[in-house]
């Protein structure tokens, strides 16, 4: 699975296999000690460093309830009558076909998937770029695509990739992707990251967005089961990103959520830019929120910043 689609989930080969997460996690090391795969947070990917990029037919497959719930958690950031870009991706097309319910919406898009999705949408306008179709995953780029984008300006960027770190930010594989993508986050007054656990900690051959442009990454809430994801959380938050947890399994139209573990989970409330989330008395934040404090993370009593560990989510398994 790994040599065909160049990285895959532990959740994703225990499903296959039909076995646990915990024996996947030991075959991979033992893998791993063979020089087969490099093991990566939350999945494997074929050994040599950079992660290469798999098709869009193996994309489709991988972390698909992790996407689903990143697109619904997602689509609650975006108002009516907004103007938005929304990038290629397999999660940005799950995005897209929440969005054909946004009344009055405007999506500016270089992904023919993303645009199928919102075509039958009547109260939502698409728009494409121009450029040259790159077959592997139904996007445009090129110098066309990027010329589209120039004067440009929206509220907001939805953006994937290959991979996340703190220390190199978003990057992908295909240098005509990440061109077209730095072009897009230009024209955002707002970065939006969307990128499963399993990007978390990887990268790819090029840089996309560094880390100090990322308005907020969202991320599923498997990112806090191992504790490397969990510390790349934490430097993420360190550089001013504000970190928003998908729950994976809630019913789609459920209002999306911030934090995890066995505390209380408390809804968020999107609007325009800069709205925080429901506060309590004297504009403190509720107990178990997460919204950006001096560093862009966590915010604890006397609005101090906190770690996860310290809101008791849970850490490895």
């Amino acid at each position: 699975m790994v040599r065909a689609n160049g990285a895959v989930s532990l959740r994703e080969l225990a499903r296959v296999v039909q076995t646990s997460e915990v024996t996947v996690r030991r075959d991979v090391r033992a893998l791993e000690a063979e020089g087969l795969l490099d093991r990566r947070h939350g999945g494997a990917v074929l050994p040599g460093g950079f992660s290469r990029e798999p098709g869009y037919p193996q994309k489709t497959h991988l972390s698909a309830a992790e996407k689903s719930a990143i697109a619904d958690l997602a689509a609650g950031l975006v108002e009516e009558g907004d103007a938005v870009v929304v990038g290629a991706g397999t999660t940005t097309q799950e995005l897209a076909r929440r969005l054909a319910r946004v009344p009055g919406l405007t999506v500016v898009t270089n992904s023919l998937l993303v645009a199928q999705a919102l075509a039958h949408a009547n109260r939502v306008e698409v728009v494409m770029t121009g450029g040259t179709l790159r077959g592997s995953n139904y996007a445009l780029v090129g110098s066309g695509a990027e010329q589209s984008l120039q004067g440009l300006r929206v509220t907001k960027a939805f953006i994937s990739g290959s991979g996340l770190t703190a220390e190199r930010g978003l990057s992908t594989a295909n240098m005509l992707s990440a061109s077209v993508d730095r072009a897009m986050v230009l024209a955002a007054a707002e970065v939006i990251v969307l990128a499963d656990h399993t990007k978390l900690g990887a990268a790819g051959m090029f840089q996309t967005v560094a880390t100090e442009t990322i308005t907020r990454l969202v991320t599923d809430e498997q990112a806090t089961a191992d504790d490397a994801t969990a510390r790349e959380l934490d430097a993420l938050a360190d550089c001013g990103v504000q970190i928003d947890l998908a729950p994976i399994g809630v019913v789609p139209g459920d209002a999306p959520v911030h934090g995890t573990g066995s505390g209380p989970v408390h809804q968020t409330q999107p609007g325009p830019m800069g709205r925080r989330p429901a506060q309590g008395p004297g504009g403190a934040p509720l107990p178990g929120q997460r919204r950006p404090g001096a560093h862009g993370g966590p915010v604890g009593p006397g609005g101090m910043p906190v770690r996860l560990a310290e809101l008791g989510l849970p850490r490895g398994r």
